[in-house]
């Protein structure tokens, strides 16, 4: 994230303790799929006006740049569009990654570190 992406992220979550997981962390940003029940219906979707607006925007920001600069993100963007996801369902799923992972590395206080692919052996 840039440092206007991680100033804003602070000043709309304020502390990590607010979130008991990386799970409340998404819901509250609206990344998060939401159940909707009407007349024994049950769908799953994704909540487009639920959540932190300015939360859901740095995330989605972040995702947007990230498929542009790391591979390991514009691969995972290819293999949802691939998979029949349209363009912004496809930066909505690496959205949630990243939130899953901002939210590790302030619970842990550790810096993100990749992990290096993995090789198959034949």
């Amino acid at each position: 994230m840039g440092a206007v992406l991680t100033a804003e992220f602070m000043a709309s979550v304020g502390t990590i303790h607010r979130f008991t997981s990386a799970d409340a962390l998404a819901a509250a940003s609206g990344l998060a799929p939401v159940l909707t029940q009407s007349s024994g219906k049950v769908r799953h979707s994704r909540s487009v006006t639920g959540g932190n607006k300015a939360l859901k925007r740095v995330f989605y920001q972040a995702s947007f740049c990230s498929i542009q600069r790391d591979p390991t993100s514009r691969a995972y963007h290819d293999r949802k569009r691939a998979g029949g996801k349209r363009h912004h369902q496809a930066l909505i799923a690496p959205a949630r990654r990243k939130a899953n992972v901002v939210y590790a590395m302030l619970r842990d206080r550790r810096p993100f570190q990749a992990r290096p692919p993995l090789r198959l052996v034949a």
